[in-house]
């Protein structure tokens, strides 16, 4: 077993008009037993920007903590909160600097940019970037979520349109990954709000 998928994981983003959504499972496991089922995997740096960290728990947790730090200290530099392109090319630097003993994490970052347009985009572990302009995906359930928002994803959806479409592409993928799953969280982000939602999913 892969060290990334020691603890089980399944993190996705999606675009819309004017709006993203970022969900993850969960379930922390330490392979197929399960040690806790409100896991945080999404992080909120500020409010258009949002983290998702798939992977080893620990290192998701550490990296967290660096990248809030460094953000922190970008804000009280620059006396503005960081654009997600800005932050995206922070990641990738600090785990580039970690590449001979990396962070075993795969992070997904989405945020709203200028003229409030989405920008989505994940990375491997050593911070080579992969921008995409309808979703990504990242996690032990990464296979089975391509599947599932490609068959479901549409240009253009408006909020609510969109909470659907992740909610039933998560939920249905964690369903085909024994490694992931017991549940969902859903953050809708729109230039005005931010929405979180907790989804009940199958606890088997």
């Amino acid at each position: 077993m892969s060290i990334f998928e020691y603890n089980g994981s399944a993190l996705v983003a999606m675009v819309g008009k004017n709006c993203f959504a970022i969900a993850s499972d969960r379930r922390l496991g330490v392979q197929l037993q399960t040690i806790a089922t409100d896991f945080q995997r999404i992080f909120k740096m500020h409010d258009k920007l949002f983290l998702g960290l798939s992977g080893l728990g620990s290192d998701a947790q550490t990296l967290y903590q660096r990248l809030m730090s460094r953000h922190k200290l970008y804000q009280l530099r620059e006396e503005r909160v960081m654009k997600p392109e800005t932050f995206a090319s922070l990641v990738s630097a600090i785990l580039y600097e970690k590449r001979f003993g990396p962070y075993f994490c795969q992070p997904v970052i989405a945020g709203l940019g200028d003229d409030d347009k989405p920008f989505i985009c994940t990375m491997d572990s050593i911070g080579a970037k992969e921008l995409a302009k309808d979703f990504v995906v990242a996690g032990t359930a990464s296979e089975s979520l391509y599947g599932a928002c490609e068959s479901m994803f549409k240009p253009d959806m408006e909020h609510e349109e969109l909470f659907e479409t992740i909610s039933q592409a998560l939920l249905s993928s964690v369903d085909r990954d024994c490694l992931s799953g017991w549940g969902g969280h859903v953050y809708i982000v729109t230039p005005s709000e931010v929405t979180e939602r907790i989804l009940k999913g199958r606890m088997d």
